[in-house]
């Protein structure tokens, strides 16, 4: 047999009545049948997910081949024994919740092979749920994880060139019962030669289940941490301190992090909160840099210093007026180019905190009124400006005579 282009890989666990539809979508691809493997893994489901698995393979014109298994206990299990089985050129992993655009395998294959790009990103719309959208501003034939949004987006959902996986021996981590899907596809992005972004189609559809079961467990806080902690650490790995660094570490933080320290903290007992700001002091120790800082907004810059400095007394306040949404107080200094957000504690000599953590950068400035964006052009005339007094104090003249002012 010739070797299929795409292996779609399903993990499937109590996935009824929406594998109906999975399903459906698969068999409704417009890419040639030929092209498709389907590997299903049937995670000791009890509600005839097996049994729909088993007729669809029966029926459709496709390579389809369903593995029943022991309950794993997570995502992780399934979709590693799919990939140790999959022999496409590249891999689709597809949860049995949701579905995908019929043209959805056809445009990602043409994307990858056109540009011989390693990772593709389908527009993913959610359906009775959220789904990511700053990624999906235009199309990208290539671009990376430095260069675009597409940090914010790692779920596994994506089309994969099988032979990077294999090359690196690149598998989800079992250990994990959360964010093993954003570990496994930013070492992807980490790892690939370029990545691809389809926005201008709906290639995947991300499926609210009514029931509110998802393959994924929730579990409690302590997992958050750990999925947290396993992100940072990749990320490190793989890049050396610098702006690269502190641009992806941004992801972990923002994401995981700090919504342990959100409007749900306010409620935590006393000793669960002590108990997260240990959890987070060494990854903070470890990561936390100006320059990711500079990344954040106020209040979001404000929650993670106050983590990193172990201040919960302080934390509280702050947690306590952004659940409440309140607005801060805007104070204009230096002729409106720089604009402080009042948050809690905002120049209160007993607390300390630095004026520079409440400086909103100008991303936020620009929504005030009165807020002059210095911007580049700023810097430069203050370039233009400090060497003409080095020359005037050196005894020098510019050139031709006055320069013109900037």
């Amino acid at each position: 047999m010739t070797q299929p282009d795409v292996t779609v890989i399903i993990g499937a666990y109590e996935a009824m009545p929406y594998l109906v539809e999975c399903l459906a979508s698969v068999e409704a691809q417009t890419i040639d049948p030929g092209r498709i493997e389907v590997i299903a893994v049937d995670d000791g489901s009890t509600d005839g997910t097996g049994e729909c698995l088993e007729e669809f393979a029966d029926r459709v014109p496709m390579q389809v081949t369903v593995i029943r298994q022991d309950n794993s206990g997570g995502p992780s299990g399934p979709r590693n024994v799919g990939l140790g089985k999959a022999t496409g050129r590249y891999v689709f992993f597809l949860d049995a919740d949701d579905r995908l655009g019929p043209e959805a395998l056809e445009r990602m294959v043409a994307m990858a092979d056109r540009n011989g790009t390693d990772v593709v990103l389908g527009r993913i719309e959610g359906v009775n749920r959220s789904a990511p959208k700053s990624m999906w501003g235009r199309t990208l034939d290539r671009t990376d994880v430095f260069s675009s949004n597409i940090r914010f987006t790692l779920s596994a959902q994506k089309l994969f060139r099988r032979d990077l996986l294999t090359r690196h021996h690149m598998r989800f981590d079992e250990s994990l019962w959360t964010g093993e899907d954003a570990l496994f596809t930013m070492e992807a992005y980490l790892r690939a030669d370029g990545v691809s972004v389809v926005a201008d189609y709906t290639c995947y559809y991300l499926v609210g289940r009514d029931d509110g079961k998802h393959v994924t467990k929730s579990g409690g806080y302590t997992l958050r941490f750990d999925s947290a902690r396993a992100l940072m650490n990749l990320i490190a790995e793989h890049l050396p301190a610098g702006d690269r660094r502190d641009l992806l570490m941004t992801r972990p933080l923002l994401i995981t992090l700090l919504p342990q320290f959100g409007p749900k903290y306010a409620k935590d007992s006393e000793k669960v909160r002590r108990h997260k700001l240990e959890l987070a002091k060494p990854l903070m120790d470890a990561f936390w840099t100006p320059g990711i800082a500079r990344r954040m907004k106020v209040d979001e810059r404000l929650r993670l210093h106050l983590v990193a400095e172990q201040r919960p007394e302080l934390l509280l306040p702050v947690v306590e007026f952004v659940k409440a949404k309140k607005q801060p107080a805007a104070l204009l200094e230096k002729k409106g180019r720089r604009l402080y957000l009042a948050y809690p504690h905002f120049r209160d000599a007993a607390a300390g905190i630095p004026d520079s953590v409440y400086l909103a950068e100008p991303r936020q400035a620009r929504a005030y009124p009165g807020y002059r964006d210095g911007g580049a052009d700023s810097f430069v005339r203050r370039a233009v400006r400090k060497a003409r007094r080095v020359l005037r104090s050196s005894g020098g003249a510019t050139p031709g005579g006055r320069a013109a002012a900037a």
